[in-house]
């Protein structure tokens, strides 16, 4: 079995009152496979575990590939091209949430995405911006069709951000939850697309014709689920001192996952818990991924 990424890498300065805190590896998906490298890839030696991503022929890309090889991610599906990586820099405010900007070389080379093979049991996870950037998207789709053909389970993070173009993005998003299994959404992400954060009316008008299971998360409140003949609510436990929220919806991704793997159905009721215990451990430090000792007993 192989678990697949496809996003983007960043290297993510992290400043908190005007002061840099920290500087870690970064991206949606990335986050989510640097957890599942130091919990799947424990648990489960034999487990594949890939990302698909571009960075540059640069010191933050060696960053980068030596990160992914210390916490078992494979690197062969890196794209390596002349030029820079990208850098973001995460402003933490009051509450330790993050805003980005980003710093991208936009004169890469066009992406192109490696030879891949998948069989049944594979999962793909992949999203953001990556899945909808009009230089990645069409490559990214490529991977995915190929995996869903093959018998792979698709799972998709819209992780929208209102700074996009909501013209451009809405129809690019919805071609992706087509494509997928499962599909997660905040309801930062819902509003913003849809004017609601209603999650049970915006499933039902938009997301079930495409897909048919989804999954709400809305931060320190509750998670709901929808899935045919099923909707559940689960509530976020409160005993974690916040740190920084970054990596919080990436690594719920991750521990999704990680229990997709494990159980091999939709439980929803084992499910959710192991993702809310992944965004506990990662939203207690600046770090964007599970501590390297974490464990789901």
């Amino acid at each position: 079995m192989t678990i697949t990424g496809i996003g983007e890498t960043v290297l993510d300065l992290i400043f908190q009152n005007m002061q840099p805190q920290a500087a870690v590896p970064g991206g949606s998906t990335f986050n989510a496979m640097i957890s599942l490298g130091r919990t799947a890839g424990r648990d489960w030696p034999g487990i594949g575990l890939k990302m698909v991503t571009q960075i540059g022929d640069d010191p933050v890309g060696d960053i980068v590939i030596a990160f992914m090889k210390e916490n078992g991610v494979s690197t062969d599906a890196v794209v390596r091209s002349k030029g820079q990586s990208t850098v973001s820099m995460a402003m933490l405010d009051e509450h330790r949430n993050a805003t980005y900007e980003f710093f991208r070389d936009l004169n890469l080379p066009d992406f192109e995405e490696p030879e891949l093979e998948f069989v049944p049991g594979d999962i793909v996870l992949f999203g953001s911006f990556f899945a909808i950037n009009p230089e990645t998207r069409n490559q990214t789709r490529a991977i995915v069709s190929k995996a869903k053909a093959a018998g792979a389970t698709v799972y998709y993070d819209i992780n929208f951000r209102k700074g996009h173009d909501l013209n451009m993005a809405l129809p690019e998003i919805e071609k992706n939850i087509a494509m997928s299994d499962i599909v997660r959404g905040s309801s930062e992400d819902i509003a913003a697309l849809y004017g609601s954060d209603d999650a049970a009316k915006v499933y039902a008008q938009h997301i079930a014709p495409l897909c048919k299971n989804f999954i709400c998360t809305k931060g320190a409140r509750e998670t709901e689920v929808f899935s045919p003949g099923f909707n559940a609510s689960y509530p976020v436990p409160q005993e974690t001192p916040v740190v920084s929220t970054i990596g919080a919806g990436d690594n719920f991704n991750a521990g999704t996952v990680y229990a997709l793997t494990k159980f091999k159905k939709l439980d929803w009721d084992k499910i959710v818990p192991i993702a809310h215990a992944f965004s506990a451990n990662v939203v207690a430090s600046l770090f964007n991924y599970v501590d390297n000792d974490f464990s789901i007993s």
